[in-house]
């Protein structure tokens, strides 16, 4: 256990073992740090150097760390100034009433290897697209805003812009791994209308838009890095918010 002593309160933080994601773990005792209050919102998380010795982690898995905590809206780094708290809730809201457990079991393990294997497609679909593959993601991405004008779930051309950048990656292996589960791929496509909360649905969906015009445009700008990041941002906020079903399952 590690201690970090602070405004004359001390924060304790768990060294992180071997087992795992070591930067989802990073971030879940960081995020119950900003969430109970112990590190209020205006205030800075430690520097880079203290939270590897706190955690006993590499600089990477801090910054992985810290990307997940931004994905979820309760941080923002600046240059010189360092990682500050911004709101102590994360953004995403739970739109569903229901959801069944084996459903969020699915939905969560689809993610994961989503993560695994989507920021890699983001990153290459930067580097390798010609005009064809831009198009084809230009022209997903707006069936998938109209689809939300129309007032639908855009489950199908949710997936589809997906299955776009796959292709732009020039690896066939990667478009074959997204057409092998169609728009099941998609969390919401596990869920029925009836068990929405349309309020919460727009705001949700609205995230979605936005997160997807910021992967289109690292995409457009061959910036790889940003690609990848806009990935990442956009499936582990999904992935927390269906962590958070999991939970409220468990303790119905």
């Amino acid at each position: 256990m590690s201690n970090l002593e602070k405004s004359g309160a001390t924060f304790q933080f768990e060294r992180v073992g071997q087992s795992g994601s070591l930067a989802s773990h990073v971030a879940k005792q960081l995020e119950s740090q900003i969430t109970t209050g112990a590190i209020s919102i205006g205030e800075k998380l430690p520097t880079e150097n203290k939270l590897c010795e706190l955690f006993g982690v590499s600089r990477t898995v801090i910054r992985e760390a810290i990307t997940q905590l931004k994905s979820l809206g309760l941080v923002e780094t600046r240059r010189g100034v360092g990682t500050t708290v911004m709101r102590s809730q994360p953004a995403e809201t739970m739109y569903a009433y229901t959801i069944n457990p084996t459903a969020v079991e699915d939905i969560l393990n689809i993610l994961e290897m989503r993560l695994s294997v989507e920021t890699s497609a983001a990153e290459f679909a930067a580097i390798r697209h010609d005009e064809a593959d831009m198009q084809r993601m230009e022209q997903s991405l707006a069936a998938f805003n109209e689809a939300l004008e129309r007032g639908e779930q855009a489950r199908k051309e949710d997936y589809e812009f997906h299955l776009a950048i796959s292709q732009a990656t020039k690896n066939p292996f990667f478009r074959q791994f997204y057409e092998q589960f169609n728009k099941n791929v998609i969390p919401r496509a596990k869920l029925v209308n009836t068990n929405l909360d349309q309020v919460a649905t727009d705001a949700y969906l609205q995230r979605v838009k936005e997160e997807h015009e910021e992967i289109l445009s690292a995409i457009r700008s061959r910036d790889a890095e940003l690609a990848r990041k806009a990935m990442h941002k956009h499936l582990y906020r999904a992935y927390h918010l269906y962590e958070k079903y999991q939970t409220h399952n468990r303790f119905e």
